[in-house]
């Protein structure tokens, strides 16, 4: 079993996750502080966020900062741009040798499973897991029902079907997106087993909806948030942070 205490504190998890430059472009989800890494990096460090998730670049070009500020570093190994329509595909952009060479205590791989290319995802995530637990590194698998063959990733059955992958491929934790049914996520913990469950921020909210997203996520049983516009695209991004560290680590 692969430890999880280097990206854990208390057995719960608060990931503080920047992907969003590559996935989302630039323009669409950022401002003239939070298009700054450091900015991130601060808010990670002050808000108390138990690992700061980044692509290969930032995590070369910000190591000394980000070895400086103590915040685990989880490394995401593939990605995708939002310009390329239809069947979605994330490609392997850095190794698990690289990553942990740059100080990853932790990587993450996105799936898509209903993809036209899901069997190729699938096999690419098997090997990244098995070097990631060759380095006994804990692997994070973000999992979206997504393409052509998918009427509603929100849906009980697919979400729960996500989980239940996670699983089944070896990820240590599983993220995963929130429907709003209570019900649904404590199915999808209990067919997730041994494997733990964060939930995605997803898109920028009012922030009292946001809390209470949070707090029912972590009624249902998850072991904490991977979130990322909701708190950096924040008016008081630390005192947020703050107030969801109550709720996750109690």
């Amino acid at each position: 079993m692969i430890s999880l205490n280097k990206i854990t504190k208390k057995g719960k998890a608060m990931y503080l996750a920047y992907d969003q430059g590559l996935e989302h472009g630039p323009e669409s989800d950022f401002n003239d502080k939070n298009i700054d890494p450091l900015y991130i990096l601060e808010i990670a460090k002050k808000g108390g966020f138990t690992g700061i998730i980044f692509h290969k670049g930032i995590a070369e070009k910000y190591s000394v900062e980000i070895k400086k500020s103590k915040i685990p570093l989880i490394i995401k190994l593939n990605g995708k741009t939002r310009l390329v329509k239809g069947e979605p595909i994330s490609s392997i952009i850095c190794s698990v040798k690289e990553a942990v060479s740059l100080g990853a205590k932790g990587v993450g791989f996105t799936i898509y499973i209903g993809s036209k290319y899901e069997s190729k995802i699938i096999e690419d995530f098997g090997k990244i897991q098995h070097e990631a637990h060759k380095y006994k590194i804990p692997v994070i698998a973000w999992i979206y029902p997504r393409g052509k063959s998918i009427k509603n990733d929100l849906s009980r059955e697919n979400l729960v079907y996500a989980s239940r992958v996670g699983l089944e491929v070896g990820a240590d934790i599983i993220k995963l997106k929130y429907n709003r049914k209570k019900s649904d996520l404590k199915r999808m913990v209990e067919v997730a087993g041994k494997a733990k469950i964060v939930v995605a921020g997803g898109s920028k909210k009012n922030e009292e909806d946001f809390i209470k997203e949070v707090k029912e996520a972590m009624d249902s049983g998850v072991i904490g948030i991977a979130v990322g516009r909701n708190v950096w695209q924040s008016k008081d991004p630390i005192k947020l942070s703050k107030k969801l560290g109550k709720i996750i680590f109690k």
